[in-house]
């Protein structure tokens, strides 16, 4: 029987991402306490409000359990708000799981009235696909490690490292369903065994290693990307 991929419940678009799911005839489940991680395929962590979703997480161990989640194989993903918790630094500092070697920032695009929905380069998923950017954050810096999957003006805006997938916009909101397709193929690939589990990867990157991606545009075996938005 196939895994079921999860839904963090607890707060922001939820809803949409476990629709997308069943759009794809993958198995979903939503997540709303910790012992709902036991035998999940992969989890995303869907947009919202970053510190409303961290004061909701308060009432149980859930680092704890996504971390143990991450460890055992799965999947973890994030959109928006989970991709800030995802990241590890924040900008404005805040907690976060700091399973992503990324510098992120919250809000970076402008408020709720600089919203905006446009078509990013994602080659990694097929080709263009529509996204929703609502108070968006932004990738400020990328490690070595971090693999950019789709572009907005140049710019990253999804990720991925090993098995944690971030995106800093909303791909529930669009009729696409490219990036819950490939969600649920990493994860089938993982439960083959032809992903590693990284389990050796260190916690944080080396001492002395720098960004392979700044917000300059600086240079150390990658490119750079614009600091301000091209329309």
């Amino acid at each position: 029987m196939r895994a079921p991929f999860g839904v963090l419940a607890l707060q922001g678009g939820f809803a949409a991402h476990a629709a997308a799911f069943r759009d794809i005839g993958v198995p979903v489940r939503e997540v709303r306490r910790v012992a709902e991680l036991e035998g999940l395929a992969g989890i995303v962590i869907p947009g919202g409000e970053s510190t409303t979703l961290l004061n909701l997480m308060r009432d149980e161990p859930w680092f704890d359990g996504l971390r143990r989640l991450h460890d055992s194989g799965a999947v973890v993903a994030g959109t928006c708000a989970g991709a800030i918790l995802l990241s590890r630094e924040v900008r404005p500092r805040q907690p976060s799981l700091a399973l992503l070697d990324a510098v992120i920032e919250r809000n970076a695009w402008g408020r709720q009235v600089d919203s905006f929905e446009a078509r990013v380069d994602a080659p990694a998923l097929g080709g263009p696909m529509d996204a929703v950017f609502i108070r968006a954050p932004r990738f400020r810096a990328l490690f070595p490690d971090v693999e950019v999957l789709a572009r907005y003006a140049g710019e990253p805006v999804l990720v991925r490292q090993g098995r944690v997938v971030a995106c800093t916009f909303h791909p529930e909101l669009t009729r696409s369903r490219g990036l819950h397709r490939y969600l649920a193929g990493l994860a089938q690939t993982r439960r083959r065994g032809l992903v590693g589990l990284d389990r050796n990867r260190s916690p944080s990157p080396p001492p002395g290693a720098v960004p392979s991606f700044t917000e300059r545009g600086a240079r150390t075996g990658g490119h750079g990307w614009p600091s301000s938005r091209q329309a």
